[in-house]
């Protein structure tokens, strides 16, 4: 079973590569009605909570720059923004990387126990595979806010 979350993980982030491809740069910020952020956010999202989640699950070093967590964290905003965001293609280019190192990824690594275990809200994740399938069902919303945004600015 825990083969099965490993190859859902990268078919879920090829999914989302592919649907940033068709996305023009003049669309990745563009705030539709009804939305707190954009394209640009949400993707940048999906990228800092997976190498966060992944630092904690497995220990792997954070490969994102700094500025990520200002820019991406919960409860940011595009409109709250003082730097410049990465580009359309900086944040494929990690969308890519992140998909490379699920390779990495072993059944039994799945299984460990977290050093500690993680809370969010009422929810507590004790092993690693835990979290890591929270983080798939996480990237798995913001793909379908995504899929919403862009019907919306197209």
């Amino acid at each position: 079973m825990t083969q099965s979350i490993i190859h859902t993980g990268k078919v879920l982030r090829q999914i989302v590569i592919g649907q940033l491809q068709g996305v023009a740069e003049t669309q990745m910020d563009i705030q539709p009605e009804g939305f707190s952020n954009t394209v640009r956010w949400n993707i940048g999202h999906m990228v800092y909570w997976l190498d966060k989640y992944a630092s904690l699950s497995f220990g792997f070093p954070s490969d994102i720059p700094p500025q990520y967590e200002a820019l991406f964290n919960s409860g940011t905003k595009p409109s709250d923004w003082t730097v410049t965001p990465p580009s359309k293609d900086e944040l494929i280019g990690l969308l890519t990387a992140q998909l490379s190192r699920l390779s990495e990824l072993t059944p039994q690594m799945l299984e460990q126990e977290l050093q500690s275990p993680f809370a969010m809200g009422p929810f507590q994740f004790n092993t690693a595979g835990e979290l890591f399938n929270f983080a798939l069902m996480h990237e798995a919303i913001h793909l379908g806010v995504i899929s919403s945004q862009l019907k919306l600015v197209k």
